[in-house]
């Protein structure tokens, strides 16, 4: 069997999203740390990976595969047990736009303010209005998607998914900050909170930060 091989370091978001659905459906891999925040990906031997210098990358079945939607989506056609999204048309359209919302809107706002707290000199320096626009962009963001959501337990239904996994990592970091209680206090937002630091998958994929 070809080897399964996963290239991003703990610390990415979008890494732990991957390691998250991995871990659900017992697939076994190793691990390449690819650190961003070190410049690695940038180095050619990364750049041959993803031209782009991103992370994850997925060498699985004797084929490569980049960006986080291409491979949760590969995984899940490739084990659909258990499943990362609804099986109503329905539901399944609302977990998939709360996914793209998070991707598009979510990712750059919550990591916007974390960064204004926990890696400044990254971000060019702490800068307050910035944070604050941030922060109203991520609590609209998790508005929509506690709309979304409806009286389900998580944003992919009745049991974490794709969503989820992508939100769960962010929202780790932002708890880290002062501005995590922004973010914790809007209606459903703590239930799900605690839901998802109990699931499994996402308590064993937590970074090890030093």
């Amino acid at each position: 069997m070809t080897e399964t091989t996963l290239f991003g370091f703990d610390g990415s978001t979008f890494v732990r999203t991957v390691r998250c659905v991995l871990a659900r459906k017992s697939i076994s891999y190793n691990q390449v740390p690819v650190n961003v925040l070190e410049g690695e990906t940038q180095e050619p031997e990364h750049l041959e990976r993803h031209p782009f210098g991103k992370v994850p990358v997925l060498d699985i079945d004797g084929m490569r595969l980049r960006e986080t939607d291409a491979i949760v989506r590969y995984l899940e056609a490739r084990d659909p047990e258990p499943p990362m999204f609804p099986k109503d048309a329905k539901e399944r359209a609302k977990a998939d736009e709360n996914a793209a919302l998070i991707t598009n809107y979510g990712y750059d706002a919550i990591i916007g303010f974390v960064a204004y707290h926990l890696f400044p000199d990254v971000v060019g320096g702490k800068n307050e209005e910035m944070r604050q626009s941030n922060l109203d962009q991520a609590r609209k963001l998790i508005r929509l998607i506690l709309e979304n959501k409806k009286d389900a337990p998580f944003f992919s239904g009745d049991a974490p998914g794709f969503a989820d996994y992508l939100l769960g990592p962010l929202i780790a970091y932002a708890t880290m900050t002062e501005d995590g209680a922004a973010i914790l206090s809007l209606d459903g937002m703590q239930d799900w909170w605690d839901r998802l630091s109990n699931d499994e998958a996402f308590v064993a994929t937590a970074p090890d930060l030093g």
